[in-house]
């Protein structure tokens, strides 16, 4: 969760000038040293959040068939590896039917050569019928994501960088596709759907949900994201202090309807910047598909 190097900071308007000084208001009332002390708890309690979601040309053999979704791991100096293999135990007790893992395993793209391999090693863990599937965050990109290829390549996760897989429940098929990270990776979403039927049920994972704006298609039924942390402090009537998308709060966190697709954005599981959450809990999410029929 950092400046992107290659898309302009949009300017600072009006409200969100505002924003930011009732925040720092709010710190300077004395709330922040509360506010503080709750926010280390709270990063600490995982939620297991479950959603049904309707996937365009989804097939029966596919109906009721479940997504767990896990992004944001940042292991790091905030977020330890006992933590995340926590996380992983309460994932995989879940039985889901295949598990999205949508990036920044890494805290920081410095140390990632450090960082990322326990965190991947550990997710090496999870089994699913349909499978174990994952794309880089920006966080990941050091070298190029040189470390994450040639980690992820020794582990039996399957790597959706620019491509797809089929998985197939009888006769009945379901595409998922990934695509690099959008700040700092290369992200082609054309070699991602290549070989992919038209009309096919096809779930994308991709980091940054920006990337749903930048490169819409309708070919895409649904976006599985994280990235923006759900803001990861949040305060009623004073929305968050910083939101890392171009377009404000609309991939706050939850499902939103993009462009072309629709997108499903987690809160996450570990913290940047600094070590806390507030109103922005931890997370691990659960997708049932259906077709709406």
């Amino acid at each position: 969760m950092e400046p992107s190097p290659t898309l302009a900071k949009s300017p600072v308007n009006r409200r969100k000038f505002l924003r930011r000084v009732l925040w720092g208001g709010a710190a300077l009332a004395g709330v922040s040293g509360a506010a503080t002390g709750y926010g280390f708890w709270e990063a600490s309690q995982i939620r297991i959040r479950r959603l049904t979601v309707t996937l365009p040309h989804l097939s029966s053999g596919f109906e009721g068939k479940t997504i767990a979704v896990l992004a944001d791991f940042h292991h790091g100096p905030f977020v330890g590896i006992k933590f995340i293999r926590q996380a992983i135990a309460l994932a995989q007790a879940l039985s889901a039917d295949a598990y999205a893992l949508v990036g920044d395993f890494a805290h920081k793209g410095t140390h990632t050569t450090e960082q990322l391999p326990p965190c991947l090693e550990a997710l090496s863990v999870l089994k699913a019928p349909l499978g174990v599937f994952a794309v880089p965050g920006n966080h990941d990109m050091q070298h190029g994501g040189r470390v994450y290829r040639e980690v992820i390549r020794e582990t039996p996760l399957t790597d959706l960088t620019n491509q797809s897989v089929r998985v197939g429940v009888g006769s009945d098929e379901l595409w998922l596709a990934g695509v690099d990270d959008l700040w700092w990776g290369k992200p082609d979403l054309s070699a991602a759907l290549r070989g992919v039927p038209d009309g096919a049920p096809v779930v994308l994972l991709a980091h940054n949900p920006d990337f749903s704006e930048v490169s819409p298609d309708p070919r895409v039924g649904l976006v599985l994201s994280g990235h923006t942390h759900g803001g990861q402090a949040y305060l009623p009537g004073l929305g968050v202090a910083w939101m890392p998308s171009r377009f404000g709060d609309k991939y706050r966190a939850g499902l939103v309807q993009g462009p072309a697709s629709q997108v499903f954005v987690s809160r996450g599981l570990g913290e940047a910047g600094v070590p806390l959450r507030l109103n922005c809990p931890p997370e691990i999410n659960v997708l049932t598909l259906t077709s709406g029929r």
